[in-house]
């Protein structure tokens, strides 16, 4: 059989995760992604996940199918039993929507994820998904009937979690999160735009293994969405000094470019996308604080508009380079 890279370091990973397992059990300190492949390695329930998308792209989807460590595929076929997503079932028609029938017949025994935040204006007629009784059914309908089904519900992205960009004004579709329509069920909220794939893998674990994981106000994890970008932020020597960028492309601390950093609660700046290669900072942007609620609008200041020094709440402002750097503007 011949041996790629790729298999090669599938098999080294498997012998490191080996080697390093009776470590684990001790308490012994190892690369995240190795503790979540020996953990969900050993989760044999198949939990059952429904994922249902409502006002969506389909980015979150996309983002989490770009799961590494572990691999999705794995994810898929041996550590839960995706039984509805929209993007990659085999069903179709009505043997699909029997599927999501079923599970809201069975009381507390499936993960229900919704993607996409839910159109509730126009009788809800804005996103359907089925007929009953040759009439359409609403995502609103299905997502009320589901998530008083669910064991827990995971609002996965911004969309889902807090509203997102179809709730920005004015919200012609009336467009809701997920928590207004289910006030009494157990929410998770994993935002982004889109969500990173180790949010919601992580996030799906804890829930399989250990239950809900410990929540912010806002619902969201907190091993995840604790500290705010700017304070591990690789430009923040540059806001330290009060070296602040002008115009894109430039170095520098991007503040005055409309950076969110300040506000926005997540671990991208040392977590990294695309296997870790790259992020928003590094590639030239400035952060768009897509895991907060106030997305895209903030109020009146909108994406790349500078944030009022009074919004960015916790942020030391008075150290001699940064008002250096704020008077000489």
């Amino acid at each position: 059989m011949e041996l790629n890279r790729r298999r090669f370091l599938e098999l080294m990973g498997c012998t490191t995760s080996a080697v390093v397992f009776p470590g684990l059990i001790k308490g012994a300190v190892v690369p995240e992604q190795i503790k979540l492949a020996l953990a969900l390695q050993a989760q044999t329930n198949y939990t059952p996940v429904i994922w249902f998308q409502g006002q969506s792209c389909a980015g979150c989807s996309i983002s989490t199918m770009n799961s590494r460590h572990p691999d999705i595929a794995d994810v898929l076929t041996k550590m839960i039993s995706l039984q509805f997503h929209p993007n990659i079932m085999g069903g179709t028609g009505e043997l699909a929507k029997q599927v999501l029938d079923l599970a809201t017949e069975n009381k507390g025994g499936f993960v229900l994820v919704v993607e996409g935040s839910i159109p509730t204006g126009e009788s809800a007629n804005f996103c359907t998904v089925g007929e009953r009784d040759g009439l359409p059914i609403s995502a609103e309908d299905w997502v009320r009937r589901l998530g008083a089904a669910a064991q827990a519900v995971l609002a996965v992205g911004t969309c889902a979690a807090f509203g997102g960009i179809p709730a920005a004004a004015p919200n012609p579709t009336g467009a809701k999160p997920v928590s207004e329509l289910l006030p009494e069920a157990t929410i998770v909220n994993i935002p982004g735009c889109p969500s990173h794939p180790d949010w919601v893998i992580g996030t799906v674990a804890h829930v399989l293994l250990f239950g809900l994981p410990e929540l912010d106000d806002k619902k969201r994890p907190k091993m995840f969405f604790t500290k705010v970008v700017h304070e591990q932020c690789e430009r923040r020597a540059d806001f330290e000094d009060g070296l602040f960028a002008e115009d894109f492309g430039q170095d520098g601390c991007m503040f005055e470019l409309g950076c969110k950093g300040t506000i926005a609660h997540c671990d991208c700046s040392i977590r990294g996308w695309n296997n870790r290669v790259n992020w928003c900072i590094r590639s030239g942007s400035p952060c768009i604080g897509c895991v907060e609620p106030d997305f895209p609008d903030f109020g009146n200041d909108g994406l790349y508009s500078q944030l009022p020094i009074e919004k960015t709440y916790g942020i030391d402002w008075s150290g001699p380079g940064v008002l250096k750097g704020v008077l000489d503007r």
